[in-house]
């Protein structure tokens, strides 16, 4: 009897200990149930977020006619490193090469790869297949934002951009990079800005920091009572406003491309015919020889609804040429000062980045 009591007794203490670890797990998974609720709830929306733009995240840049040690070797070099170091989402790129400078950029990313070990997202275009896809394009725009035929600006490659909603037929926002820039803060910001655009708004650039447009426009201001050309007055150009009174042009080493709506776009369609371009040019007087950048400043005075301009933040230029030798000492640092957080340093007419 005593024995069967204690086997009774024993069996009684071990379900209550079972009993007793069965609740306290309950609870625990519960609680850590509820912890993992409270954790997504707080970050359902940038988790989602993430998740389906992550495609979305596209770099262009552009690669070619590249020799070894070339000082667009050294840029392309270090915007790769650069962009590494301060992006905080998985960025896409794409390299528009031409055969030899292909093998040049390939060895530059794998140095990258190596040195880091970080998983570079990457993919070649040819240029000569993409020049063969936007020829018309080409032809309505060189005769009138090149100095001359086969100068440096006459180049297909400077009119790729206008095209790109043909070329990234898969991809709905994307950005085009100069190599020669230096980014202080995450690129995430930039992306951000798509947020900023309205419901016509097919790109995004920030102001020309120099008096280049001014300059352009000299026999059209003359005749008319225009700001055109002037720097911005009263006030800094915020991001997503209208434009103060003047208006500086834009520059089109930072360029975004919201490519859904420039594909479903008539209006774009229109604008970029060569009966088009000749009708503005002849509007405004024109005589550009800055290739794409010419033709998105054009648009910026008949169609500034289609251009979200970013603040100078986002492509501090630091050329000074047209202080030093360009003949406007006097009004250039109306048009170069720069109010606003500097996101990206863009170091055009070769000019040093002191990061």
């Amino acid at each position: 009897m005593c024995r069967l009591r204690f086997l009774f007794n024993l069996s009684i203490v071990l379900t209550i200990l079972v009993l007793l670890f069965y609740l306290f797990t309950i609870y625990d998974n519960d609680n850590s149930k509820s912890q993992l609720r409270l954790f997504k709830a707080e970050n359902v929306e940038p988790m989602e977020k993430a998740i389906k733009l992550d495609n979305d995240y596209n770099l262009w840049l552009i690669f070619t006619k590249v020799i070894d040690k070339s000082p667009l070797m050294y840029n392309f070099n270090n915007l790769l490193n650069n962009l590494m170091n301060v992006s905080s989402v998985p960025l896409n790129f794409h390299i528009i090469v031409d055969e030899h400078s292909r093998i040049l950029a390939q060895s530059e990313i794998n140095k990258i790869i190596n040195a880091t070990s970080i998983n570079v997202q990457y993919t070649f275009y040819d240029i000569q297949t993409l020049a063969a896809s936007i020829q018309d394009i080409v032809n309505a725009m060189t005769p009138f934002f090149s100095s001359r035929p086969g100068t440096y600006y006459s180049d297909a490659l400077f009119y790729l951009s206008l095209g790109l909603h043909r070329i990234a037929k898969t991809q709905n926002r994307a950005i085009i990079l100069d190599c020669d820039l230096h980014f202080k803060e995450d690129v995430l910001l930039l992306f951000k800005e798509f947020d900023n655009f309205g419901n016509g708004t097919l790109f995004g650039l920030a102001p020309e920091l120099s008096p280049v447009y001014r300059h352009i426009l000299y026999s059209f201001k003359q005749k008319h009572n225009s700001t055109f050309g002037d720097f911005y007055h009263d006030k800094e150009v915020k991001a997503g406003e209208p434009h103060p009174k003047g208006f500086q042009g834009y520059n089109s080493g930072v360029i975004l491309f919201n490519l859904s709506a420039i594909r479903k776009s008539e209006a774009y369609r229109e604008i970029i015919k060569k009966e088009s371009v000749s009708a503005m040019v002849e509007k405004f007087k024109f005589r550009g020889h800055l290739g794409d950048q010419d033709f998105y400043t054009l648009v910026g005075y008949e169609r500034p609804e289609m251009i979200h301009t970013l603040n100078c933040g986002f492509n501090r230029q630091l050329c000074t040429w047209w202080r030093d030798r360009g003949g406007y000492n006097d009004i250039f640092n109306d048009y170069f000062k720069c109010k606003h957080k500097i996101v990206v340093l863009h170091g055009n007419c070769n000019t040093r980045i002191l990061k």
